[in-house]
This record gives C-alpha cells, sequence and structure tokens, in this order.
C-alpha cells in the first residue's frame, strides 16, 4: 500500500494490473472531479454538473454510468417538494479512492503551472 513517506519508485506495488485498475476507473478528465463533488455526500445531476466545472450533460452521464457499473457509485430515488429525481452518492469502495483523489489534490497544488 502506497502511502505520502514513500520516496522511491521501488516502494510502490508492482502487481499486475494494480496501476492499470486504478486507471481504468480514474483514467479520464472529467472521473476524478466527479468523485471529489460527491466526496461530501449525495448530488443530484445538475448540481455534479455545476461542480465538475460545466462538463457536458452527455458525458457526464456517461462517466455516472460507468462508475455505476464498476461500484463506485450508487444511484438513489430523492424527492424533493414531491418530484422524484436520481441522486449519485459514492459507495465504500468509491470513498475508498477518496484518498487517491487527496493526492491527486495535493500533487496539482504542488506543481500547478504558475499563471
Amino acid at each position: 500500500m502506497y502511502n505520502k513517506s514513500m520516496s522511491t519508485a521501488n516502494s510502490i506495488p508492482k502487481s499486475k494490473g494494480c496501476v492499470s485498475n486504478t486507471v481504468a476507473i480514474l483514467g479520464d478528465k472529467w472521473t476524478p472531479l466527479i468523485i471529489r463533488c460527491l466526496a461530501d455526500g449525495s448530488n443530484r445531476f445538475c448540481k455534479l454538473q455545476t461542480e465538475a466545472g460545466g462538463i457536458n450533460p452527455r458525458t457526464l452521464s456517461a462517466r455516472l454510468s460507468h462508475l455505476e457499473g464498476s461500484g463506485i457509485i450508487q444511484k438513489t430515488p430523492s424527492s424533493e417538494d414531491g418530484a422524484v429525481f436520481p441522486s449519485y452518492m459514492l459507495t465504500q469502495k468509491g470513498r475508498d479512492l477518496l484518498p487517491v483523489i487527496s493526492a491527486m489534490a495535493d500533487w496539482g497544488d504542488k506543481y500547478a503551472p504558475a499563471n
């Protein structure tokens, strides 16, 4: 298991597929942002679209379907003022990705290009 105190490439597990399995889930532009948006609890589609930075609705729908099929999120019916709509939340498997997303955020803050 990786932790921040590890300093060499030799410290990262080399078991077959360990990195590729993670990349299969997190390896596109929007998925880490969607997971970050769900870190604080469930969200509706339109809120996810806004919080993720204006992702195209078709792309968001495809990413949510992929994450649901992978067991990272679950879609549940919610209601507000008598209207029923889907809401999305992280499963335990999804919550287990939060340290990875946090490490990505730390790295991004540290090495963000100067504007």
